[in-house]
């Protein structure tokens, strides 16, 4: 690893451990590399599976299809756990390479929390020094295409240098919990050519109906689907696997057991939930994931990737500025949602769960770039 220069910055001071009552990440179908697939072929065969999307791989089975992987018994411990792939080992750690390696932390993850178990920079770095040949060659890869984009940034006049963007943001962090200043960045990022947020005064006037429209539509955008592999999945205090599902008649919370069955247990109206107002506790937790949020190189990439499909006609600064934005009032909407159906009531408790929800669904977002 002595020639692979990788960011820990976002896992400085913490620590993770693994709940064993947990077991979501065994919801994640794990990719099986070519390397390990002899041991599934060898002794289990009939748990290997191949996947056409979003790439040709082998992964393991999942109970019913739906469930959790066959190797999780009743008790949620992993049956092949000596022998389980480099994903499964990997989890909560994900390493974003772009022109760079990056390891963010899924704070999915109920285990991150906690404060206790093991140094996650040794982890990861244990955990990179196993992946350091797949590394190399997506960083060789991910480097010639980043840079292509700056590249093209340049020629069509809308590039900015990330560490100004960065900084912006952090000059002005407190203010991205105020609805009123959310507003007027999301709305000079759709009018004024290029947004700085120097001397930006939040919007007198809200239309909340309007915002309240472009939070549902963000938050809703991952739970529109039947297929319970195709939404977010939230384990919750009690260690319940909570799945939401939004379709014509509404949103559908279900809970999915260990047996890959799903048991009703309720329904809600999204028109109905409105983004809430936020307490001191609440404001805090939100602004701390904002700060992780905009460290994060996954993030800027999901920025990329959204210059890239609208062809490179905005400005970078109106589409991170506005990216973020829309992610922070896509939380807060989900926060809300929450609440709604699990009356948490404190409000500092509802944010910490709702970024719980929320940061599996915030790693999935298309990046220029990829996890490895």
């Amino acid at each position: 690893m002595n020639d692979l220069i990788i960011d820990f910055s976002e896992l400085m001071g913490k620590k993770v451990t693994c709940p064993k009552e947990c077991g979501m990440c065994c919801l994640c179908q794990p990719e099986v590399l070519p390397e390990e697939r002899n041991f599934f072929r060898m002794n289990h065969s009939s748990s290997l599976v191949r996947n056409r999307q979003p790439h040709d791989h082998f992964a393991l089975a999942l109970k019913k299809g739906r469930g959790s992987c066959v190797f999780l018994n009743n008790e949620r411990r992993c049956t092949v756990y000596q022998n389980r792939p480099t994903y499964c080992r990997q989890f909560p750690f994900h390493f974003h390479v772009s022109d760079r390696i990056k390891a963010e932390l899924d704070l999915s993850c109920r285990g991150v929390w906690y404060n206790k178990g093991n140094d996650a920079i040794l982890e990861a770095k244990e955990l990179a020094d196993r992946s350091g040949s797949r590394l190399r060659a997506a960083l060789r890869e991910a480097t010639a295409v980043y840079k292509e984009f700056f590249s093209l940034c340049k020629e069509a006049g809308v590039h900015e240098d990330q560490n100004v963007l960065r900084s912006s943001v952090s000059k002005n962090i407190d203010k991205f919990s105020d609805l009123g200043y959310i507003a007027k960045v999301m709305n000079m990022s759709l009018e004024e050519a290029s947004v700085s947020l120097d001397d930006v005064a939040a919007e007198a006037t809200i239309d909340m109906d309007e915002l309240n429209e472009a939070a549902r539509e963000a938050a809703l955008g991952s739970m529109q689907s039947s297929d319970p592999l195709n939404v977010p999945v939230y384990c919750d205090g009690k260690w319940n696997w909570n799945l939401f599902m939004a379709g014509k008649n509404g949103i559908e919370w279900n809970v999915l057991d260990d047996n890959g069955d799903l048991h009703f247990k309720g329904s809600a109206d999204p028109n109905e939930i409105s983004l809430p107002v936020l307490d001191t506790g609440a404001k805090e937790i939100l602004k701390n994931y904002v700060s992780i949020l905009n460290g994060r190189d996954s993030m800027l990439g999901s920025a990329y990737h959204t210059m890239d499909s609208l062809d490179y006609e905005d400005d970078m600064t109106n589409v991170y500025y506005g990216s973020l934005s829309v992610a922070i009032i896509d939380l807060m909407w989900r926060s809300a949602m929450l609440d709604k159906f699990m009356q948490f009531g404190d409000g500092e408790n509802t944010m910490r769960e709702a970024i719980i929800f929320y940061d599996m669904d915030r790693l999935d977002a298309p990046t220029i770039g990829a996890f490895v």
